[in-house]
This record gives structure tokens, sequence and C-alpha cells, in this order.
């Protein structure tokens, strides 16, 4: 199935890739510098500030956008990753798919419900206790089985 991806979403996920790697901390760094030791050359001017300011302003500006965008694909993402779950899993409630449109007050008494329910749950169990490997595995296969 070839399908094509829009623009923006290519540039967004390419952007966020390259700057958020050590060469583009790197590159920022090196610009400022530059414009640090530049400063005496041209005295210090109302001009050589404004360079550094115009440019970094334009630029966060233009990565709110970018990095907005990523993080809408990755948070709907991870939202239908977990909607997968909980719809596969058969003691999993159904209530807690689309949740994400839930308004904050709805969010927040969710939470206080779950903070409460691992509140008592850590109070009845060790926490240091968990799975074995065995276990683990003993479970994929069983679901590998049931498909």
């Amino acid at each position: 199935m070839d399908r094509k991806i829009p623009f923006f979403e290519r540039l967004s996920s390419s952007v966020t890739a390259v700057t958020g790697t050590p060469w583009a901390f790197l590159i920022a760094t090196a610009v400022i510098i530059i414009w640090a030791i530049t400063g005496p050359i041209f005295k210090f001017s109302d001009t050589w500030q404004l360079v550094i300011n115009t440019g970094t302003t334009i630029i966060t500006f233009l990565m709110v956008f970018v990095i907005q965008k990523s993080q809408n694909k990755d948070s709907k993402s991870i939202q239908l990753k977990l909607n997968e779950l909980i719809a596969a899993t058969k003691t999993a409630s159904n209530r807690l798919i689309d949740v994400e449109s839930l308004s904050e007050e709805e969010l927040n008494i969710l939470h206080k419900f779950y903070t409460k329910l691992a509140e008592a749950t850590q109070q009845k169990l060790d926490l240091k206790h968990s799975h074995s490997i065995e276990e683990a595995m003993e479970n994929t296969e069983t679901k590998l089985k049931s498909r």
C-alpha cells in the first residue's frame, strides 16, 4: 500500500529528528559563540543585537508549530496503541477508551480515583515482586495461540 504522507507531516518529522541531535545543539552553540565574538567587531551595536534577537525569535516561532505537529502525532499514536491494548485485553474496562476527549475536570476525577486505587494496591502488594520471564513468555505464547 503506497500512501502519500502530507508535506508538513514529513517536514515536521524531519525537522524534529534533526533538531533533536547533538549536532544541532553544537551548531546552535557555535552560532551563539560566533555572534558573541563578533560583538567587539560591530561595537556591540543595536544591529548586532538585533541580528541574534530576530534570528532566535523567528526560529522559535516556527519551531513551536513544527514541534506541536510532531507532539500531536505522537500523542495520537500513543492513544491508539493504548486503546488497542484496552480493547484486546479481556479483563480491561473499555470505559477509558477515548479518555482523551474528556474535560480537564473529568480527567482530574479519574486521576484521583486511580491514585486511590494505586495507594490501596500498594498497601496490599509487595512492589518488589514482579512476573518472571517464564510467565511473560507463557503469556505471549497464549496470545499467539488465541489468534
